[in-house]
């Protein structure tokens, strides 16, 4: 039985279970347990190549999303001419249950050629998706949509036709929800997320298994180089890429444009991550008490990084984005490799991947994937 003092206290304290942002209210003491057990930087391992084998495996498992065995069977829809490279509108089977459409585009020079999968950003956009990095045709409004987009946050330009100029083969999917596989809206994705759950499967898991099969694909073709394909992504897309470049032993550089934090700089009240929604597409189920998002991206390690945020970014305060920086570059130099690591914010800009930033991200990806020349 209570004591008076005792009972007098408790009715007094406040009996809080949510506060700001949709937080339980112990969240401080939740966010002090997140130690990382399974990080390299705990100590916990000695050798490097059997860490990276353990953390690759503990995604794999998370993703709740079983391995696909049916060929690709890809198919062209249609084409397009663009003067040194074509454009194909193509179906693949990405795994044994969905066969979706996606963009390529392929050099008419000789090959085999170094290859770039692009990672579409969210942007409560939904009508296009592989569209954003790809210019689309045959369809005004598509491609209205497609430009107005690029020229909000990419200075005009397509990034896969870009790098389709300097000599990539660039293939491009749609996320499930965007483009020919939707459009959803905006308030629908918590109960697309649920219902993955109750089927048994992740929302975010697909979405990361199907990046990692595009990768698989495009291994398989004659004009790519295995060794020499490389990933790009902005916004959600950049999420994508440094888990891509985790889950996938395939890829030879990321570049990662404007999504990068850690857990407890980004859980807190007031930012984005903190709404749901759109963070869906990102989580797995009890990954965060095993490893930062830092650590993730480490896997990749000692393999070239790119890794770029806006000091105007308000998605991506600058504490979160240096206190990232400061693990991945303690992994890479750990592995002898801090040459091959480039993090870099850029203070006038905000959540873009303007065309400065393009040139100096492509000059880097073109020292790593590109041949050298006589």
């Amino acid at each position: 039985m209570l004591s008076a003092a005792s009972a007098t206290h408790a009715s007094t304290v406040p009996q809080q279970g949510i506060v700001e942002g949709n937080l339980p209210a112990n969240y401080v003491q939740r966010k002090a347990q997140m130690t990382y057990p399974d990080s390299w930087l705990s100590g916990h391992y000695a050798d490097f190549s059997q860490w990276r084998l353990h953390a690759r495996q503990l995604i794999r498992n998370a993703l709740l999303t079983p391995d696909s065995h049916n060929a690709f069977a890809p198919e062209t829809l249609n084409q397009e001419d663009r003067g040194s490279y074509t454009a194909h509108k193509i179906a693949l089977n990405i795994t044994d249950d969905n066969r979706i459409n996606a963009l390529m585009l392929t050099p008419k020079s000789p090959g085999p050629h170094p290859a770039m999968v692009l990672l579409h950003d969210h942007g409560s956009k939904f009508d296009i998706g592989k569209e954003k990095m790809i210019r689309p045709w045959g369809n005004q409004d598509q491609l209205a949509s497609a430009q107005a987009w690029a020229d909000k946050f990419f200075s005009g330009r397509f990034i896969g036709d870009e790098l389709a100029q300097r000599g990539y083969v660039v293939i491009a999917i749609d996320s499930q929800g965007w483009g020919d596989r939707g459009p959803m809206i905006y308030e629908q994705q918590q109960a697309l997320a649920s219902n993955y759950f109750n089927l048994g499967r992740s929302l975010a898991g697909e979405v990361a298994y199907e990046d990692k099969r595009t990768v698989d694909f495009l291994a398989t073709l004659n004009q790519v180089d295995q060794q020499r394909i490389g990933v790009l992504g902005f916004s959600m897309g950049g999420f994508r890429a440094w888990q891509l470049a985790a889950l996938s032993e395939k890829v030879a550089a990321t570049a990662v444009i404007s999504w990068f934090g850690t857990y407890q700089g980004l859980m807190q009240p007031g930012n984005n991550v903190l709404r749901g929604q759109s963070a869906f597409y990102m989580l797995h189920p009890g990954l965060p008490a095993q490893l930062d998002i830092p650590d993730i991206a480490s896997i990749a390690a000692p393999k070239p990084m790119l890794i770029f945020s806006g000091g105007q970014d308000k998605l991506f305060p600058a504490q979160a984005v240096d206190q990232a920086f400061a693990k991945v570059h303690q992994v890479w130099r750990s592995q002898n490799a801090a040459d091959k690591l480039v993090t870099k914010r850029w203070p006038q800009l905000g959540h873009v991947f303007y065309r400065e930033q393009q040139d100096e991200a492509f000059s880097w990806l073109d020292k790593w994937l590109m041949p050298s020349r006589p």
